[in-house]
């Protein structure tokens, strides 16, 4: 899958799985409810041709998947978080291979697509202790550096700033799109309500019920399926059974993208 160097563009090949192959099963596969977790590999082999990828570094990190595999014959790279490990949450060893696997992309003219399902980063004090800002910084560097064509597509969840680090459109994603379950904001409902609504909360005569009545609220006006859309989040909500042919189309369009980076010695990543 890899070029003989980085010069050339990845070897490409004949597919026999039609560009247009509908995916039906893929609205089973994602469950609506956010906390019900189920296994990103088996979005991917939908996607791909013929089911077939390769993924990088498998047994380290699980929470987020690498993976090469090809779309109508073309090489491209797959980020994705897997929500049967640790929710999908970033973590410090997550960022990291991620970010290393995104720079092994870019050096060698392979376009990236990042399938995001991602609550947050992970909390905790070791995590605060081991650096998890900056180690996350290294996957936001790592994209913001990439010159081949970027696509990202929300599944379910991106909240806060591990949503920004994944190829989101305001660090320069070429073309992001959406599922009609997804929820992208700076936390949960229930989180949001309580921080946004704390004091009409705390001042109701029923606060159990006040608090379930502002989470329905905020969820109904900010976190609807085309919120994102109407903040030109995203650039499409699309059908989930119909994603192989956006994503095709997609790498089409961009197959001749052309970005230079700034005239320097090299770039100040964090450490």
């Amino acid at each position: 899958m890899l070029p003989q160097n980085n010069r050339e563009n990845p070897p490409t090949v004949a597919s026999e799985d039609p560009a247009d192959r509908r995916s039906d099963v893929l609205l089973d596969l994602v469950p609506a409810d956010g906390n019900r977790p189920y296994d990103m590999h088996k979005v991917i082999e939908e996607l791909v041709d013929d089911g077939d990828f390769l993924e990088v570094h498998e047994r380290w990190a699980r929470n987020i998947i690498c993976a090469m595999a090809r779309l109508d014959g073309q090489v491209v790279g797959i980020v994705a978080n897997q929500p049967q490990s640790l929710a999908g949450v970033l973590d410090i060893e997550a960022s990291e291979k991620a970010a290393r696997f995104v720079q092994m992309c870019d050096a060698f003219n392979i376009p990236i697509i990042t399938l995001l399902d991602v609550p947050g980063f992970l909390p905790g004090v070791d995590q605060e202790h081991g650096g998890i800002i900056r180690h996350g910084a290294k996957l936001l560097y790592a994209y913001c550096n990439a010159t081949v064509p970027r696509i990202s597509l929300i599944l379910r969840k991106a909240y806060g700033g591990a949503y920004i680090v994944m190829d989101s459109q305001s660090i320069g994603a070429d073309l992001t799109y959406a599922w009609p379950t997804n929820e992208i904001a700076v936390m949960g409902a229930e989180g949001a309500a309580n921080v946004i609504f704390r004091k009409q909360i705390a001042e109701a005569e029923d606060p159990e019920a006040m608090r379930a009545r502002m989470v329905k609220e905020y969820k109904a006006e900010l976190m609807h399926p085309y919120y994102a859309a109407e903040r030109g989040l995203v650039d499409d909500v699309i059908d989930p059974a119909d994603t192989r042919q956006v994503l095709i189309r997609s790498l089409a369009m961009l197959r001749t993208k052309h970005a230079d980076l700034p005239s320097r010695k090299h770039g100040n990543p964090p450490q």
